[in-house]
């Protein structure tokens, strides 16, 4: 069930079937403006969200390199992949996609991030060279979409604290959170251990 209550800053723009390789979801995509910051989002979902147990979740934000041309410098693409599977496998569930590259320092900024890491520098130190925080991420805009669907607990395919916080403090009962951890290869080992290390990810066994 839709939630009015959130429509002043949330708004739907579209919905449609999207068949894939994991099976058949539908396909929405929505705007939220903060503090005169417009913000977008594509959320698949799979199944009735409603009801128990919660459904399980994924907020991912994009990351153009991994979902797309396969990059190995991160875990990304495999986190998504995973997650689809999962929520699949429930035949029920939502993932949330946002428009946050770089955790939210933008593509060609990204990009500029990778080449202080090609000279030494980890993900947080490349961030922060360029005048970035390490996470500018918030998550308003996916708690409100959760809100939109009526969710008011979820399970969450994260290895993130701050999503738990953020989803929390949004009131949104994080009732269980299921692990999303994609072994370390040569090109991510690094690139893990700063998560882990810098940023506080979760990152169970590594």
């Amino acid at each position: 069930m839709e939630n009015p209550v959130v429509a002043a800053r949330l708004r739907k723009v579209a919905e449609a079937d999207l068949p894939t390789s994991f099976g058949l979801f539908r396909i929405f995509g929505f705007k939220g403006e903060y503090g005169g910051r417009l913000e977008e989002a594509v959320v698949l979902r799979m199944g009735d969200v409603s009801g128990e147990p919660p459904p399980l979740v994924r907020i991912h934000s994009q990351c153009l390199t991994g979902d797309v041309f396969h990059s190995l410098r991160c875990d990304c693409r495999a986190q998504l992949e995973l997650s689809l599977a999962r929520i699949a496998g429930e035949g029920r569930g939502l993932l949330v996609y946002e428009h946050k590259e770089g955790r939210g320092i933008g593509l060609l900024n990204k990009l500029r991030a990778y080449e202080l890491q090609d000279h030494g520098a980890d993900t947080v130190e490349a961030n922060e060279q360029l005048g970035f925080e390490a996470d500018l991420r918030n998550y308003e805009l996916p708690a409100e979409i959760l809100r939109h669907f009526g969710l008011t607990s979820v399970r969450l395919l994260s290895n993130n604290p701050g999503k738990i916080q953020a989803l929390e403090r949004a009131g949104i009962e994080v009732s269980e959170r299921i692990p999303c951890i994609i072994a370390p290869s040569d090109t991510t080992e690094i690139y893990l251990r700063t998560k882990k290390e810098k940023l506080g990810h979760l990152l169970e066994g590594f």
